[in-house]
């Protein structure tokens, strides 16, 4: 079989974003709620509020870590991978980025050593201020990112000159039409991906470990954020959808398995297999007009579907069709687990059940895998454009002997396989290890508090020696 090199780069591209978003979903989330428990332990002194996040500040700043180090990649594959994109894009996607480096990167960078070395070094407010501006940086680094992407599938502000795109208005081009929507979905897809992970590592904890209080605390705390934050995602990605009808409504169609030009009265199809030869589904199983309600809130709207372009402006409908369901999937379970969580609460068994501490113990890669399906529905559901509507995907390729993307593309699957390896041994090493003990951090206290009486005596007695 004769190599592609426009495919092997496009896979090249999949593979490292794939690898690299995993860790901003966790870290975004994690830096939140590192920063709610260290307001909540300043605010009451209870100590498990600081037990949590002195023990959770460890795999962030590693998963931080990955993700600085994956992420820098990226942006050298625009060059090398697809150098006419970075030509024709580059004054709106270039600056977008640059904000990103600007703005979020040099304020986590600034603030990252004091939250996680200065625990003994400043008092607690001033490390407590760290930790919120490393938190609001990584909200702000997410605003960017999701605002250069969301352009380029709903590209506004704009105007092309001699083929070379050029900024109109700075304001459309960030919050262009789909941006909002989209920065709600993400940022709550972060909340809620490290919400899942801590809740998993609690239960875990809870049978398993000694520290059962603070892992009660954490199990209690995580429940509660996920039965607020699982059916707001759903509503926000209600919204999202609404919007992906108006703009995108070629990916909308994939994502249902909509093949007719025209549809009225939709089924919303629980599964299928989409046929790209033939132009229909197989096995359907669907609820009749279902998604024409969701989407047009009419039983019998009218809906459009794939056949309404040509073949070659279809994207790869099986992927979207069966990435989105594994995404409402996953986020059904996750409400489930939410609600369920309420009622074992309610009941006052929530801490004594065993099947429910055991799969809430397995769920920690499910916000993950939900935030790459949603990736995947997004992102292959936007093909062949890389632009909607204005530049495909084909046409920026660079002109790379394939047998050389595929080298680097090897390389790259096996360097962060074995960085993915290393990086769960140690996350897995640090939970086995699990926090502090409360008495270690009362030690710590009074440590603190002896220095700061020494110094303070020091200062008192300087004069008198002089």
């Amino acid at each position: 079989m004769e190599l592609d090199a426009a495919l092997l780069s496009r896979l090249q591209f999949a593979f490292t974003v794939s690898f690299h978003i995993i860790f901003p979903s966790i870290t975004i989330g994690l830096a939140t709620l590192i920063a709610i428990w260290e307001g909540l332990w300043l605010k009451t002194q209870n100590p498990l509020y600081l037990q949590l996040a002195k023990f959770w500040i460890k795999p962030f700043a590693i998963t931080f870590g990955m993700g600085v180090v994956s992420g820098i990649v990226l942006s050298y594959e625009f060059g090398t991978n697809f150098s006419e994109f970075s030509r024709l894009t580059g004054a709106v996607i270039g600056p977008l980025m640059a904000y990103e480096v600007l703005t979020a990167f040099f304020l986590e960078a600034g603030f990252l050593g004091i939250m996680l070395f200065g625990w003994q070094r400043v008092g607690p407010k001033l490390h407590f201020f760290a930790t919120v501006v490393v938190a609001i940086g990584t909200w702000i680094s997410a605003f960017w990112i999701i605002a250069a992407n969301s352009w380029m599938h709903t590209p506004a502000g704009h105007i092309v000159v001699d083929g070379v795109f050029q900024v109109e208005s700075w304001w459309q081009v960030i919050f262009n039409p789909s941006m909002p929507y989209r920065f709600s979905h993400m940022l709550l897809a972060a909340f809620i991906t490290a919400t899942f992970v801590v809740l998993a590592t609690s239960a875990w904890q809870l049978r398993h470990s000694e520290h059962k209080a603070m892992a009660r605390k954490g199990l209690s705390m995580t429940l509660w954020l996920a039965l607020v934050l699982t059916p707001l995602q759903a509503f926000v990605g209600d919204l999202h959808g609404l919007n992906v009808k108006q703009h995108q409504p070629v990916k909308l169609a994939a994502m249902e398995g909509i093949w007719p030009e025209r549809e009225s009265g939709a089924p919303l199809l629980l599964f299928a297999i989409p046929d790209r030869q033939a132009e229909k589904n197989h096995f359907e199983i669907g609820i009749p007009k279902l998604a024409s309600l969701i989407l047009t809130h009419d039983a019998d709207g009218e809906l459009m579907g794939l056949k309404a372009v040509p073949a070659d402006e279809r994207p790869n409908v099986a992927v979207v069709f069966f990435s989105f369901r594994l995404m409402v999937g996953i986020g059904l379970l996750m409400i489930l687990v939410a609600v369920a969580g309420a009622y074992l609460r309610w009941r006052g068994t929530l801490y004594h059940s065993r099947g429910f501490l055991t799969l809430c113990s397995y769920l920690a890669p499910s916000g993950i895998l939900a935030v790459l399906a949603g990736w995947y529905v997004v992102e292959v559901g936007r093909q062949p454009w890389l632009v909607q509507g204005l530049v495909r995907t084909i046409d920026v390729v660079s002109p790379l002997p394939p047998e050389r993307v595929l080298l680097s593309l090897t390389l790259f699957v096996i360097t962060y396989s074995l960085l993915f390896a290393v990086y769960l041994y140690f996350m897995h090493k640090l939970i086995k290890k699990g926090p502090p003990s409360l008495e270690q951090l009362q030690q710590q206290r009074i440590g603190v508090k002896a220095a700061g009486y020494a110094v303070a005596l020091a200062k008192q007695l300087k004069p008198a020696q002089e």
